[in-house]
């Protein structure tokens, strides 16, 4: 087999004194922002190599052909493909999504609440990619107005994540002028329906403006609501529950700064609601009268603090912090808050009286380990009722209709699984590895019921490990063709992320970096040493940051691994940090560090970068 090879062109900058030495470096092309846009712009010699791999790899797997296609269908067979969403009834119309096997993209559906007229489908995206004609559909958003008249919505037609806003009259199913260019795709309605609130995105692919459309007025007319001046910062607009306030968030990876201002004012002047503080992130909402203010200041995994919507200097303490515990978000109605919150990887629903001020938490399953959720059914916030729902790693995820004041609840929706499936005969544990600084990891895992722990089964053990981002030990039908054939399928809830809270990310970021992976070997040793698996029978799967962890685990320890899937995977982190040019990077250093400015993150990044720390193993 001839392997594609690209040119060597020796490459050396020096940074600090020290010699950054590549020869591939002419690959990463300057104009990098146009070839997203146009990917004919894409260097000739790295589109063969591309190509030439994508051949080798095709040839590689001839011999497995069939079984790829026996396992697709496997996987199909386990995926409902026609199903309906449950109704949300909203002031006029109930509203629920509707997929199909002969389609990709889904329909959007609505019909008036009294019945009066038929239902229609008002976003149909397999017929919209139609009369696009184009080969790559990205959809961004599709948000009806307040009126219900009319529809606006975002695509993205180049696989360049620039979107374009079009805007649809409902009554008459006719698009308007109305189209705008190069921007992130959100869309937020005014209240009257008459203006929609959109942010543009900046020549290096940031969100740093926000712009007022008014219906039927040239985009250049577009109003400038509000501009972040900090490249490292991003920003958005949303509604609040009770719909008084529009509020701008802007923030980076670690800080965040909120504006708001009413609704209902014609004259747009957002008024600064706590400026910004380094380290310090928190969201605003507000319902009958007061700001919930939702905050890791002096409560690194949060707290909710409320005020009173005209005395925003003056806070109380409504959710107190608890040690060890992400405090989460709120949802609204008119008697009761509902909230979420997690401990040891573990997340759980709380329902609060808003009269009585008393707090309980809204039990949905036996399982001890799984995901519980909670959505309003309705716009009309007077009501008992709401939907919750359940899923575990070995449970396809049930939805209920449950009455707060009663505690009754209905199964109202059900993912089904067509070629069948039996959660009694699998079994959900969780484990901890001790880290090498006595961190103990957990491992959220399923298997077969019947299998052994023999040391001879092999083990997917997916990771990600940044951002703060946690995994859930949720339902996912595809594996259970891997688990069915006496693999066990894990999660290793490493550091970096946000499992167990703040300390848990802060301990897996800049020059804590490499105990992520520490993390994860340790992990995998355990289950080695636990006899669910052996030296050599794990395949680590993880994507994008995930896939850092498992560049950087190859290289650290190639012994304990058969194979490995990374999903573009963020390998070369150096190159990446070093380029401020990158629509990402400045927000990215307070992850990585910042290795132009700082030699010991240069000296840091440098010894786990995948890329950078390639050798033959």
């Amino acid at each position: 087999m001839s392997i594609p090879k690209l040119k060597k062109i020796k490459s050396e900058k020096k940074y600090h004194d020290l010699n950054l030495i590549d020869e591939y470096a002419w690959v990463d092309q300057p104009n990098i922002l146009e070839v997203l846009k146009d990917a004919n712009k894409l260097d000739p010699e790295v589109k063969n190599y591309i190509k030439a791999n994508n051949n080798i790899t095709d040839q590689y797997f001839n011999d497995v052909k069939n079984l790829q296609k026996n396992l697709f269908k496997e996987i199909k067979s386990k995926i409902k493909l026609d199903d309906t969403s449950l109704k949300f009834k909203d002031k006029k119309y109930y509203y629920w999504v509707k997929t199909e096997a002969k389609g990709n993209y889904g329909k959007r559906i609505r019909q008036l609440i009294d019945g009066s007229k038929p239902e229609e489908v008002f976003f149909d995206g397999d017929l919209e990619k139609k009369n696009y004609g184009s080969e790559y559909f990205g959809l961004g958003s599709v948000s009806t107005s307040h009126c219900d008249d009319l529809m606006a919505y975002s695509l993205d037609l180049k696989g360049s994540e620039y979107y374009t806003i079009y805007l649809r009259d409902l009554r008459t199913g006719k698009n308007k002028q109305d189209v705008i260019e190069n921007t992130s795709g959100g869309i937020t309605w005014s209240l009257d329906s008459k203006s929609f609130f959109y942010s543009k995105l900046d020549k290096f692919h940031r969100p740093r403006k926000i712009y007022k459309h008014i219906i039927g007025h040239p985009v250049k007319e577009d109003e400038l609501i509000f501009e972040e001046k900090d490249d490292t910062f991003t920003c958005s607009i949303s509604l609040t529950s009770d719909e008084k306030f529009f509020i701008i968030s802007t923030s980076d990876h670690i800080t965040t700064e909120e504006y708001f201002f009413q609704s209902n004012n014609l004259k747009i002047k957002p008024v600064l609601f706590k400026k910004r503080k380094k380290d310090t992130r928190y969201s605003i909402d507000s319902w009958k009268g007061y700001f919930y203010i939702h905050t890791n200041e002096d409560a690194r995994d949060y707290k909710v603090l409320r005020c009173k919507t005209d005395q925003i200097n003056k806070l109380e303490t409504f959710i107190p912090a608890k040690k060890e515990t992400v405090i989460g978000g709120l949802d609204f109605l008119d008697n009761y808050i509902l909230r979420g919150e997690k401990s040891d990887a573990i997340p759980k629903l709380f329902v609060r009286n808003i009269k009585t001020n008393k707090e309980e938490e809204i039990k949905i399953s036996d399982e001890a380990i799984g995901v519980p959720g909670a959505s309003l059914m309705q716009k009309d916030t007077n009501t008992t009722k709401i939907r919750v729902s359940w899923e575990s790693m070995a449970t396809p995820g049930k939805i209920f209709e449950y009455d707060i004041l009663t505690k009754e609840k209905k199964l109202v929706k059900e993912t089904e699984i067509p070629s069948g499936h039996d959660p009694n005969k699998y079994v959900v544990e969780r484990i901890k590895a001790k880290s090498h600084d006595g961190r103990m990891i957990p491992i959220s895992l399923v298997r077969l019921k019947n299998t052994k722990q023999d040391a001879k089964s092999k083990v997917l053990l997916y990771a990600y490990g940044a951002y703060k981002h946690s995994i859930s030990p949720s339902f996912s039908a595809s594996r259970f063709c891997l688990i069915d054939r006496g693999i066990t399928f894990a999660i290793a809830h490493i550091r970096g992320g946000g499992d167990l809270g703040d300390a848990w990310h802060e301990e897996g970021k800049k020059k804590f970096k490499r105990n992520t992976f520490l993390d994860y070997i340790a992990c995998a040793n355990h289950l080695i040493e636990q006899r669910y698996t052996y030296k050599g029978g794990i395949c680590f799967y993880g994507g994008s940051a995930g896939g850092l962890t498992g560049g950087a685990v190859a290289n650290m320890a190639p012994e304990l691994f058969f194979s490995m899937l990374l999903l573009v995977p963020f390998v070369d982190t150096m190159t990446t940090m070093l380029n401020e040019k990158l629509p990402l990077t400045p927000a990215e250093w307070e992850l990585w560090g910042n290795p132009i400015k700082d030699k010991d993150y240069f000296k840091y990044i440098l010894s786990y970068a995948p890329y950078n720390n390639l050798a033959k193993k």
